[in-house]
């Protein structure tokens, strides 16, 4: 099938493997390795081996290769055991003990999307379900997916061995407790305990959701409860020392770490926790210690590597807390925020990993997810100053207001929604709030905190004041310093920024972050030369810091020192390959310099090499691969942004919404793009942007929605006007388009565009002759693309082919760079039935646009009249471009069926049937799909194909063809 144009002729997590679920506050837990290790069976996996080998359904080798696996899996060399599984598998897929224990091996080093997928494959393969629910169930929660547990049928605890039915009750319990459902949790534990009430589990289980509802005491007699029967227990012991914890009975809480650690030298949790209360009270070598043993054992914990941050810190050791904080992020980036969304313990570190990093989005995006999770805590001022700094002021605000109600005597947090209020025009609360915190003292600090909040919250020129108050008053206020270069640099006042960054120099010339911000002032000032000699200077004070070393191959970028600029990125990439800046500026170099293979490869490793929040390299391929024409790459790399973008980027939804439109799915581009028009709320020219990518997917009522949203922020906004024009006539409100369209003729006489919509609603009438009187005033008065398309369209509809032909050859020679004349010239030599000159003119914007599936496609058809076996090889590099198309499956179908041989037909038929599904109004899909169906002998399914051609449309190419065809089947 012919593609379709508007215009024209009709065309158509293996990294985190150390410790995946991190206890939240007094949650029982253990290193998964170890959980899953200690509840092996190999008397149950040898006796399913048997069970297969009887049957005759395990090659030896790959039984030898079992054998090797589960013996190395209880040694606990689990990627060893991984390793023989898949090969195993590599010779018999369908082995069910092997994909039983790679489920359980992948759990163990941490892979748990994986371990899932095997569990699932285990279960289709016969395997009894109480061998797989609960290394299944720690798989989902491990990934946060607790609603699953709790409500598919495969997790259902009647008909399961009573121990598993215990374990199971907990594991509900557990993920109740997470969703904030403390009165389910606490129901799964007394179904649990009425299964066995000396089950100590089932009592260590209520211990974590009482210390989260902050029921102490009831906490603490649970824990006294399990430790009765089981007092060798050393989680018991820990979940005491817990309770101790969170009361503030640190000296007990620490004794009762170490007579856990007398238990088990290795609990991962008692360590942990131990060595964080040594830093609490200065015991600073006891917590080195801890810290040593967690590192010999658990080198990818990331709470250690926070701890070993803040004990370099406090030694006076800066590059080392550095180092171990990028440790920290290191480890929790790449894991899916969904897998560690309900572990509060986790994103609150990785939140303050990035932030003492200085990487505010990242920290920003960890600190939301710990408020959805655990509510206000102190950490709400930090996530506000955040907010606020990105112009979320409203979010903000409704973030310092819960914190400040549960903390009215923090004077920070009311300064911070002071700055805030100001800013929203509420003044008489902001001088109240600035009252109280400033009361008795007119503090500098306060006063830069205010200027910073204002800031934050939007109010830039009152946050300045501010802040130049408190640094009159003040010089050595630093952080008021910093802010004011940076706003500075903003606004492109270099001098100003310079003046105070010299400033800051004097005061501290051996700081790196000082020497750093004057270079960029004299960059931004053009003293080219100083700016160099300042980012020596901070590179000098402090060889591991970053930011002058990209600010400078940004300078050398500026000042086309490419060579150089490459030099040094690739010098920082070599010290951190995984460094986002640097990939990305090798990415933005690559296209400087024209090579776009090179910043497609760049990008891709910043990709790779993205945390949970990080969406820039992303949505740049996105960009890329869309100005490639490459729309399956696109929707690829869409695809991976849109699963870790929060639901509200509204870049992200617009770019997932192109991405699935440039490859035909309609649906999800509608929805997409519903979502951007929310998010975009009153911003005009983007409401406008998303309603004409809804009318491209022939959203009517969306693109309606979002106009309105335009029309109502800016009345006159002519580009939201003259869209709504094309609204109206999609929505058939042909005289309400008449009356706009006029209406804007007659506000701007001189612009074609008034003119063009009134074509276009006269043609939706019917009034084709009026119609194109009007398209011919418009290109008269505006000869542009856009009215030559118009005009064209027209001519073809009211003259027939040739005056067609005679304006697109002639707009082609007046600019023949203008590739949509180019097409239009095709198209008209196809419809014309100039199958040889349409075929010429095809193959050379191919050779422009290789990727192009919409000229694949046509030029398939093309080859098609021209009874040219190639067809089918074109059609075909169509199809990989666009692989779910109704139309162009439709066409290598047709092709595939015109080429003969039953090979052909059989998949003709595969690729029409989904078409048909996808496009089932189309008459010539259906005819198509009707035709071999007959010559496949399903006479009856095909004469329904056929009826139903000819019902969807009155006048379509293969009317005739569908009508004979009807005939013979009858």
């Amino acid at each position: 099938m012919i593609c379709k144009q508007k215009q024209g002729f009709q065309l158509q997590f293996d990294a985190f493997s150390a410790h995946a679920g991190a206890s939240k506050a007094g949650a029982p837990t253990m290193h998964p390795s170890l959980a899953v290790l200690r509840s092996s069976s190999r008397a149950l996996c040898l006796s399913l081996l048997w069970a297969a080998t009887a049957a005759g359904a395990v090659d030896s080798k790959a039984g030898r290769y079992y054998e090797d696996a589960l013996s190395r899996y209880e040694q606990r060399d689990v990627p060893g055991a991984i390793i023989q599984l898949k090969n195993a598998l590599q010779i018999d897929k369908n082995m069910l003990p092997v994909q039983l224990l790679l489920g359980k091996a992948l759990l163990a080093n941490g892979d748990m999307a994986a371990a899932e997928v095997a569990f699932a494959e285990a279960l289709r393969l016969g395997v009894d379900r109480a061998e797989v629910v609960l290394p299944m169930a720690r798989a989902y929660l491990a990934q946060g997916k607790h609603r699953r547990v709790l409500e598919q049928p495969a997790f259902a605890v009647g008909g399961l061995p009573v121990r598993t039915q215990i374990e199971l009750w907990v594991l509900r319990s557990s993920a109740m407790s997470d969703l904030g459902d403390a009165r389910g949790a606490l129901h799964a534990i007394e179904q649990a305990r009425a299964l066995d009430p000396r089950a100590p589990d089932a009592w260590l289980a209520e211990v974590p959701v009482r210390i989260r509802g902050r029921q102490f005491t009831e906490a603490a007699a649970a824990a006294e409860r399990a430790l009765a029967l089981a007092p060798q227990l050393a989680e018991a012991r820990y979940q005491r020392g817990a309770v101790y914890h969170v009361l503030g009975d640190l000296r007990a809480a620490i004794a009762a770490y170490d007579q856990v650690l007398a238990l088990d030298a290795d609990h991962l949790e008692a360590r942990v926790a131990r060595a964080g209360l040594y830093l609490d009270t200065r015991r600073n070598a006891d917590a080195a210690s801890d810290l040593a043993h967690l590192q010999r054992l658990f080198d990818k914990e990331p709470r250690a590597a926070y701890l070993r941050a803040l004990l370099a810190e406090r030694e006076g050791k800066p590059a080392q807390a550095k180092q171990h904080l990028t440790q920290v992020t290191a480890l929790l980036d790449p894991v899916p925020v969904e897998f560690i969304q309900y572990r509060s313990q986790l994103l609150l570190l990785n939140g303050l990993a990035h932030l003492g990093l200085g990487e505010n989005e990242k920290a920003q995006a960890y600190l939301e997810s710990l408020q959805r999770v655990q509510g206000t805590t102190p950490a709400a001022k930090l996530l506000a100053q955040l907010q606020m700094q990105r112009g979320e002021t409203e979010r903000g605000v409704g973030t310092l207001e819960a914190y400040v109600r549960t903390a009215p005597g923090d004077k920070q947090a009311l300064m911070q929604l002071a700055g805030a209020y100001m800013a929203q025009g509420r003044n008489a609360q902001a001088i109240s709030l600035m009252q109280e915190a400033l009361r008795g003292e007119d503090r500098p600090d306060m006063r830069a905190a205010l200027g910073m909040g204002l800031i934050g919250s939007g109010h830039t020129g009152q946050g300045v004041s501010e802040l130049e108050a408190a640094l009159r008053k003040d010089p050595g206020q630093a952080q008021a310093g910093t802010v004011l270069v940076g706003l500075y640099l903003r606004a492109g006042q270099g001098a100003k920024a310079a003046k105070v960054a010299q400033g800051l120099v004097k005061r501290d010339p051996d700081n790196a972050v000082f020497q750093d911000l004057l270079g960029m002032a004299l960059a931004q000032s053009g003293d080219t030369k100083a700016a160099q000699a300042a980012f020596e200077r901070a590179m000098q004070r402090d060889a591991s810091l970053m930011a002058p070393k990209l600010h400078m191959a940004r300078l050398e970028i500026g000042t086309r020192q490419y060579d150089a600029a490459a030099k040094r990125l690739q010098g920082l990439l070599a010290g951190d390959e995984k460094n986002m800046d640097v990939l990305l500026e090798l990415a933005l170099l690559a296209e400087q310099r024209g090579q776009l293979a090179q910043m497609e490869e760049w990008l891709r490793k910043a990709e790779d090499h993205a945390g949970p929040s990080e969406l820039r390299p992303g949505l740049a391929l996105v960009d890329l691969y869309l100005r490639q024409q490459k729309p399956g790459p696109a929707l690829e790399a869409a695809r991976r942004v849109h699963a870790k973008a929060p639901p509200d980027d509204l870049p992200t939804q617009i770019a997932f919404g192109r991405a699935q439109a440039a490859t035909g799915e309609r649906m999800g581009a509608r929805a997409a793009y519903t979502v951007a028009s929310r998010l975009a709320n009153s911003n005009a020219p983007l409401q406008v942007r998303i309603a004409s990518l809804q009318l491209a997917v022939q959203h009517a009522e969306g693109a309606a929605y979002s106009l309105d949203k335009a029309l109502t922020a800016q009345p006159d906004f002519l580009p939201a006007q003259a869209l709504m024009v094309d609204v109206d006539i999609l929505r058939k409100d042909l005289a309400g388009a008449e009356r706009r369209a006029r209406r804007i003729a007659e506000q701007h006489p001189k612009l074609a565009v008034g003119y063009s919509l009134q074509g276009d609603a006269a043609m939706a009438r019917g009034q084709q002759g009026a119609a194109l009187e009007l398209y011919r005033r418009a290109h008269q008065i505006e000869p542009s693309t856009d009215t030559f398309l118009r005009l064209s369209d027209a001519l073809w509809r009211v003259d027939g082919g040739k005056p067609a032909v005679q304006l697109a050859e002639q707009w082609s020679r007046q600019r023949p760079t203008d590739a949509h004349a180019r097409r239009v010239l095709a198209d008209a030599h196809a419809r014309a039935g100039q199958f040889a000159q349409a075929r010429a003119a095809y193959e050379a914007l191919i050779q422009a646009a290789p990727q192009d599936a919409e000229l694949l496609n046509n030029l398939a058809n093309v080859l098609l009249r021209l009874k040219d076996p190639g067809a089918v090889a074109v059609a075909e590099r169509a199809l990989a471009v666009l692989p779910t198309d109704a139309s162009v499956l439709d066409t290598l179908g047709w092709a595939l069926f015109q080429a003969g041989g039953d090979k052909q037909r059989e998949r003709a038929l595969g690729l029409l049937r989904d078409a048909r599904l996808r496009a089932p109004a189309n008459p010539t899909i259906r005819y198509h799909l009707a035709a071999v169906l007959a010559q496949s002998g399903r006479t009856a399914e095909a004469r329904t194909e056929a009826q139903g051609a000819l019902d969807a449309g009155e006048s379509f190419e293969y009317r005739a063809e569908a009508q004979q065809l009807l005939q013979t089947l009858r």
